[in-house]
């Protein structure tokens, strides 16, 4: 693999941990600040992160970059972000189900219950949490992610390839004492 390719291998899962940690910290806000039902790891791992906002984030760099690049009209009133809003609430949406019954699959339930909100789909799903993700995702794609790609354009390639390292057997022992014991 060249150079390149792989500092955008680990650029990319630098991100992946970045927004794991920051969904962490979403879910135990919401859970500790906002409802008030105490703390609780929030991810399927020990450490602090949830593996779905990291690829749920990834997923949106992938399919809406191109088109959050782009500047379309309707008249003269930009629709572009608002296409964009759409697309990650459908994204999100979609990552959210899939990831409910992957869990469901691997660890007999997922980790959320949306029956209390209207509009949802077997508690998996719901409107209000979708459009909230609709909101992250927009300060995600147009505040976050320009900042942590200038970070990371900051950094040498040495440095990245060794903070991705350094992630990623931090991130594989978790998942080995995460399942062994």
């Amino acid at each position: 693999m060249n150079q390149k390719r792989i500092r955008a291998v680990s650029e990319y899962f630098i991100f992946f941990m970045l927004y794991s940690i920051i969904g962490w910290i979403y879910e135990v806000f919401l859970e500790v600040v906002v409802y008030r039902w105490g703390f609780s790891n929030r991810g399927v791992f020990f450490g602090p992160y949830c593996v779905i906002y990291g690829f749920g984030a990834l997923i949106l760099i992938f399919s809406l970059s191109r088109l959050q690049k782009k500047r379309i009209y309707i008249g003269k009133l930009l629709i572009t972000p608002l296409l964009v809003f759409l697309g990650i609430v459908v994204i999100t949406t979609v990552v959210e189900l899939a990831g409910s019954y992957i869990m469901e699959f691997t660890t007999g339930s997922w980790l959320w219950d949306y029956r209390r909100f209207a509009f949802n789909f077997e508690g998996r799903i719901a409107l209000n949490p979708s459009i909230r993700f609709g909101i992250g995702g927009m300060i995600f794609l147009y505040i976050l992610q320009p900042l942590f790609r200038k970070l990371c354009g900051r950094m040498s390639d040495k440095t990245v390839r060794i903070t991705a390292s350094v992630l990623a057997v931090i991130f594989l022992v978790d998942i080995i004492f995460t399942y062994a014991f």
